[in-house]
């Protein structure tokens, strides 16, 4: 029977359960998906963690798990003429990805997959990679511009840091410390999260000012940029929001459709940009999974397979 994880009360990840129930079948427009790889995001754990939080994302009770998926198209529903059989895709499927199949719509979220990304990158590259692609196009990032990206080594932070870089911008990306050499590796300028910031931002660029700030974590980073002087029109957070923002812009990934999410795998297979892998495991171990990535300083993607 295939398998499909999901929760049936909200407070924490222990409330996950693998259950098995009857294959499902896809309508009219839409495609049945083997899923090989789904990709963990935070929003995933905000839902199961907090009902409001989940309110605010339609989430309701009994609930699947995870957004993104990549695997094979197993069944066309009538009328579903955009993708063939076996072909290999990847996508988004609100909170109901970690499961051996997925249904969705042919004209929702999902293009096809490129066939030099692994299975494991295109799983965790729906959600990151429109959000990415959005957060740094809402800036129009050039060379003249010094851009301090946060939680540079994160899902989205990585790919929005490795874009601001190919925009011929200066970047310089928050991390913990045993992420600053793979930074390094990436062409960004690693500096440490927390307290006194904007201070060692100061001292990484000499005289040189900082023009623009992506916002991938929260935690001071809207404080730094305030302090840096960076006019908030040239701020974009998906960390802070009403007031605490001071103006900053909140584009998403909602901004970004297919169009922009095909470009950024196509750079992956292209091998322009790296999207991480941290950790991958078994269905079975869901909940281990979602604990990795609860217990953050995460590099990349933590991703769960089926096979």
């Amino acid at each position: 029977m295939p398998r499909f994880v999901q929760f049936e009360e909200f407070g924490s990840r222990d409330y996950l359960q693998m259950v098995e129930r009857e294959r499902p079948w896809p309508g009219p427009g839409q495609i049945l998906v083997r899923v090989m790889a789904a990709g963990l995001n935070p929003m995933d754990y905000k839902a199961y963690r907090n009902e409001q939080a989940a309110g605010r994302m339609g989430v309701t009770l009994p609930s699947g798990i995870g957004m993104d998926f990549a695997g094979f198209v197993e069944e066309l529903g009538e009328g579903a003429t955009r993708f063939e059989l076996g072909q290999a895709v990847l996508g988004t499927a609100p909170f109901a990805s970690i499961a051996d199949f997925v249904v969705v719509p042919e004209d929702g979220q999902v293009i096809a997959k490129p066939d030099p990304v692994t299975f494991e990158a295109a799983g965790s590259l729906g959600v990151v990679g429109r959000t990415a692609m959005a957060t740094v196009r809402s800036l129009d990032l050039h060379e003249r511009d010094t851009v301090l990206v946060s939680a540079a080594a994160g899902g989205v932070g990585v790919l929005a840091a490795q874009l601001a870089v190919r925009s011929g911008a200066t970047v310089i990306g928050t991390a913990g410390e045993e992420n600053h050499e793979f930074l390094e590796s990436l062409g960004i300028i690693p500096v440490t999260y927390g307290d006194g910031l904007a201070d060692r931002v100061r001292d990484l660029i000499d005289d040189d000012r900082v023009t623009a700030v992506l916002d991938n974590y929260g935690g001071g980073t809207i404080e730094a940029a305030v302090d840096l002087g960076v006019p908030m029109d040239r701020v974009n957070s998906i960390a802070v929001f009403g007031p605490a923002a001071h103006g900053a812009k909140n584009v998403g990934g909602r901004a970004a459709g297919n169009a922009e999410l095909a470009e950024l795998a196509d750079l992956l297979a292209e091998n322009e940009l790296v999207l991480p892998i941290d950790s991958i495991y078994p269905i079975e171990r869901t909940v281990e999974a979602y604990g990795r990535l609860e217990a953050g300083h995460v590099r990349g993607k933590v991703v769960i397979v089926t096979d």
